[in-house]
């Protein structure tokens, strides 16, 4: 038995995938660092589509936006398409377990990551190399933990008065 999730955990959960993003490392492990955020706002409107919109995929893209200090609305765009996308194949991922829906999740982060080049070359950006889409492997495989990690947190306690 689950526990419905409560706007404040939601909200604690997405501000801490954003400290996540926005984490200084540099060299390899910038390539490999998935979109943390993208990640969660998926679990978010997968398991609790009335909770996640548009609304906190715009506001969260925004403060990327403004952190990353890249072309504003670039992530904006990309974690709306992601909403869109989880809304339209919600149903089909939620008969799934979270192993069976990674793969599904990982077409989904590439469609965002495509929609962030087509922005940035758009602003006259250069199209990066093929180590860009390292970030989209890793955000897949670590789909199936982290959801894991956050359906456990929604787990009710036990009642030590029950029998």
């Amino acid at each position: 038995m689950y526990v419905p999730a409560s706007n404040w955990f939601i909200a604690v959960s997405l501000v801490l995938a954003l400290i996540l993003n926005f984490l200084p490392l540099q060299g390899d492990i910038l390539i490999f660092r998935p979109d943390f955020v993208a990640i969660v706002i998926a679990y978010w409107n997968i398991n609790h589509p009335h909770k996640m919109g548009m609304s906190a995929a715009f506001g969260m893209g925004l403060l990327m936006d403004v952190g990353n200090t890249g072309i504003l609305g670039q992530h904006t765009l990309a974690y709306c398409v992601i909403i869109y996308l989880t809304l339209i194949f919600g149903r089909r991922l939620r008969l799934f377990n979270s192993m069976q829906q990674a793969p599904q999740i990982g077409l989904i982060l590439l469609i965002m990551q495509i929609v962030i080049i087509l922005v940035a070359i758009s602003g006259g950006s250069a199209l990066p190399d093929g180590q860009y889409f390292f970030a989209t492997v890793t955000g897949t495989l670590l789909w199936a933990p982290g959801s894991f990690l956050l359906t456990m947190l929604l787990r009710q306690k036990p009642d030590p008065d029950a029998l």
